[in-house]
């Protein structure tokens, strides 16, 4: 069968290409993905993790941040407001669709007050506005987004693309990875960053222009809720940007979890570092991550593998993730399983490895943790304690940004790029966004 649009990957930028091109009635709608079905994903199982029905978020956090600075750069694409309108009309496709009614980090004089006593501690404080899912949630809303597309789209799981077609500058298909070619008008792309390297492998075959991006390496710190119980009473999830003394890298806190837990997750065969917390599952900490950006420049290009190498280096010392003491890491000792158990700060991740953070970071990136926790500390009293948490390595890796048109177009006629395999977002809410984009604009020819 021939199909009018085939899209690559059922991640939210997929699902909302999908869905919006539904509701315009276009017919032939092919929706492939490599990994299971929803209702076969084990959060156990690493690859689960990271593909399937619903992409890396059927077992996030799921965090949708109503900002046009955070969450992806399509500000670079579109004015503010409508961006802004985009955005609200997304956030409310998720509310539709089972998300809770429950809006965090309205604009309110604490907050205010909060962003003062940030700016003293050198820190910026980013207020957003944000509708928590939850952990135990996102199942049901990716189950919604399914069935609303019953009837209106094919969906085929478990089907490896192989490689996208083109031909005299146009997009033909894609071929699959059983030796099968799938011809369309209309070919979107959204592999997500577990297909950040297939999408950099496809970009270099198609003569398509990208740029590297950075990538963001750090440890996710738990602490004792009470620590930050104002701070999350107050943001929920504070976005707060730092810029070292000794080397003016930009550090930022990303992902807090009140009352959450730690997890790890496999990627390419290497094994990091998470958080997330349920909505109706409480645990005694908060747990966030503190993240340097590392950028690169001549000869070095490739920020995916140096994060990679980081990685592996936690991996081999630790089998797995290490997790240190902030007393033992700033007294230049590991910790041990008995110096661990004495913590005052008890581990939700279990399994982590005692060990030692220093001889996994480079000099650079662990003086601009350090930095941070100190700035942090000023705050919210408590944060830089030796009863502190460390888990190594958490890094975010951004795919090489595709050179897009407006409307999410490739250099290749009829091919889009969506979402964070793009390069082109970096969470929940704007890579959804990027599917309606790419979506109007096939709808409208």
């Amino acid at each position: 069968m021939d199909y009018k649009v085939v899209i690559v990957g059922a991640g939210p930028a997929g699902i909302f290409a999908a869905m919006t091109l539904a509701d315009f009635g276009i017919k032939g709608i092919l929706l492939l993905e490599q990994g299971k079905d929803l209702s076969k994903r084990e959060r156990q199982n690493p690859e689960d993790r990271l593909c399937g029905w619903g992409g890396a978020g059927a077992f996030s956090d799921g965090k949708l941040t109503l900002s046009t600075e955070v969450g992806g750069d399509l500000k670079d694409f579109m004015e503010e407001g409508p961006l802004y309108e985009l955005l609200k009309n997304t956030d409310e496709i998720y509310a539709a669709n089972g998300a809770p009614d429950r809006i965090f980090g309205k604009s309110s004089p604490q907050l205010e007050e909060l962003a003062d006593r940030a700016r003293m501690a050198d820190l910026e404080l980013l207020p957003n506005r944000i509708r928590h899912i939850g952990t135990d949630n996102c199942r049901a809303v990716l189950e919604s987004f399914k069935k609303s597309l019953g009837g209106r789209v094919d969906i085929h799981t478990e089907s490896e693309v192989k490689e996208l077609i083109a031909d005299h500058g146009r997009i033909q298909g894609v071929k699959l990875a059983d030796g099968r070619s799938i011809p369309s008008n209309f070919v979107i792309v959204a592999p997500g960053r577990s297909g950040a390297r297939w999408m950099k492998k496809q970009a270099e075959s198609l003569g398509l222009k990208t740029r590297a991006t950075s990538v963001d390496i750090g440890v996710r710190v738990e602490l004792s809720a009470p620590v930050l119980k104002e701070i999350t009473d107050t943001a929920y999830e504070s976005k707060l940007i730092y810029y070292s003394k000794t080397f003016d890298d930009k550090v930022r806190t990303f992902c807090m979890n009140p009352y959450g837990e730690v997890v790890t997750e496999a990627n390419s065969g290497i094994v990091t570092v998470n958080g997330h917390s349920y909505a109706r599952k409480r645990s005694q900490n908060t747990n966030f991550a503190i993240l340097v950006s590392s950028a690169f420049t001549e000869p070095f290009d490739d920020p995916i593998a140096y994060g990679h190498y980081i990685a592996r280096l936690a991996n081999l010392l630790g089998r797995g993730v290490i997790i240190q003491r902030l007393g033992d890491l700033l007294t230049g000792r590991r910790s041990t399983r008995e110096r661990i158990d004495r913590c005052l700060t008890r581990p939700t991740l279990r399994d982590a490895t005692p060990g030692d953070l220093s001889f996994v970071f480079p000099y650079r990136h662990l003086l601009s943790i350090i930095e941070m926790l100190q700035a942090l500390d000023k705050i919210a009293p408590g944060v830089y304690s030796r009863h502190t948490l460390l888990y190594g390595v958490e890094v975010k890796f951004y795919s090489n940004r595709i050179d897009v048109s407006p409307e999410m177009e490739t250099e290749i006629g009829n091919l889009f790029a969506i979402g964070d395999g793009a390069g082109i977002t970096r969470g929940l809410l704007q890579a959804s966004a990027s599917g309606i984009i790419a979506a109007r604009a096939i709808a409208e020819r």
